[in-house]
């Protein structure tokens, strides 16, 4: 048997599969053939992941944009729907001629 962590799949004593530490580039010296491995598995889990995260952005950006228009168009429909500045200018012009009126009344 092989002695712990020289890549058995399990770990003998506690049962368990070692796990991948993360590690940061800028602290530890890595060897270029490291850093070169590092950026294909970027590259290939972005490539693999970019037509699930596409669907995402495409289906969140088609929500917030009906979002937008429907409130757009609320409100639009709402104010259509107002009223109340023609009541308020027909009582001014009313207001308006009582006062030209009890002004020509001598």
């Amino acid at each position: 048997m092989a002695a712990p962590g020289a890549g058995d799949p399990l770990d003998a004593k506690e049962g368990r599969a070692p796990i991948a530490h993360r590690i940061d580039p800028t602290r530890e010296k890595l060897t270029p053939a490291q850093l070169h491995f590092m950026r294909q598995a970027q590259l290939a889990h972005w490539q693999k992941t970019l037509p699930q995260r596409r669907t995402r952005n495409i289906v969140t950006g088609l929500g917030i944009g009906a979002l937008v228009l429907g409130i757009y168009a609320y409100t639009i429909y709402s104010i259509s729907q107002e009223r109340f500045l023609d009541e308020l200018e027909d009582e001014v012009k009313a207001a308006r001629a009582r006062a030209v009126e009890r002004a020509s009344v001598p």
